[in-house]
């Protein structure tokens, strides 16, 4: 098992809160939630369904995204 860090944006639009991967929005890296913590779980499953495809297709991850054998913590503040 592998771990992936990804750079993400999140931003205000409209209501909602916007949240996307900006190298893997093309293949449906984005979503919205209510709430900013919303969008930022909503942004976490998705990326995975989309990293996961990538892998399952061979397709070559981003170079934005970094790949760790271990696990790893990543802490905003």
């Amino acid at each position: 098992m592998k771990s992936y860090i990804l750079p993400i944006v999140v931003e205000p639009d409209e209501d909602q809160w916007r949240a996307f991967v900006p190298d893997l929005e093309s293949l449906g890296a984005a979503t919205w939630g209510k709430t900013r913590e919303e969008a930022l779980e909503n942004i976490r499953e998705v990326a995975q369904i989309v990293i996961e495809e990538l892998i399952e297709d061979g397709a070559p991850l981003p170079n934005s995204v970094t790949e760790s054998e271990r696990p790893v913590l990543a802490v905003t503040v």
